[in-house]
C-alpha cells in the first residue's frame, strides 16, 4: 500500500489528476485506443460470424497492425491513469477482472489470426465451427473487459475507464 500511496504523491501522478485538461486528454486517448483495436475485432469477428458475407475476409488481416497500435495506445494511457490513482485502482477487483479479460482477448486474437485468417483457404470454402466460436469469444472478451472498465467507478471510485 506504501508503494501505491508513493505513486500517487509522484509529480507526474499530481499532474494528471489537477489538470482536469490532461485528464480528459488522457482518458480521450485512452478511449480512442479501445475504439480502434475492439472496432477493428469487432468488425473482423462479425464478418467471420456471417455479417457482409460478400465482403473477403483474407484482406481483412492487414488491419491486425492498426489493431496493435490502437492497443498500445489504449495501454499506455492505461498506465498513466493507473498511476494517477494507483490507490483506488489498483486495490479494485474490477481492474483485475477487466485485465484478465483484456489477456483473454489477446490470446483469441492470437488463434484467430493463426488459425483463421491466415488460413490458405479463407474464402474458398465455408468457415469452420470453430473460426465462428472464436469470433463469438472474441466479441464476448472485449464486451467483458469494457463493462469491466465501465464498471470500475462504482465499485472502486474515479472512473479510469
Amino acid at each position: 500500500m506504501d508503494f501505491l500511496l508513493r505513486l500517487e504523491q509522484l509529480g507526474f501522478s499530481e499532474w494528471i489528476r489537477e489538470s482536469s485538461s490532461i485528464f480528459v486528454t488522457v482518458l480521450l486517448l485512452h478511449t480512442i485506443g479501445m475504439g480502434v483495436a475492439v472496432g477493428i475485432s469487432a468488425g473482423i469477428d462479425l464478418r467471420i460470424l456471417g455479417i457482409a458475407p460478400a465482403l473477403p475476409l483474407a484482406p481483412m488481416e492487414k488491419y491486425i497492425p492498426l489493431l496493435w497500435i490502437g492497443f498500445w495506445v489504449n495501454a499506455a494511457t492505461g498506465v498513466v491513469l493507473v498511476i494517477a490513482d494507483a490507490t483506488r485502482t489498483l486495490t479494485n477487483p474490477d481492474f483485475y477482472v477487466k485485465m484478465v479479460f483484456i489477456a483473454l482477448a489477446l490470446i483469441n486474437l492470437r488463434l484467430l489470426r493463426n488459425r483463421v485468417l491466415r488460413d490458405p483457404a479463407i474464402d474458398k470454402a465455408p468457415l469452420s465451427a470453430q473460426a465462428k466460436l472464436l469470433a463469438a469469444t472474441s466479441l464476448f472478451f472485449w464486451l467483458a473487459a469494457i463493462t469491466a472498465g465501465r464498471l470500475m467507478v462504482y465499485v472502486g471510485g474515479r472512473d479510469i475507464g
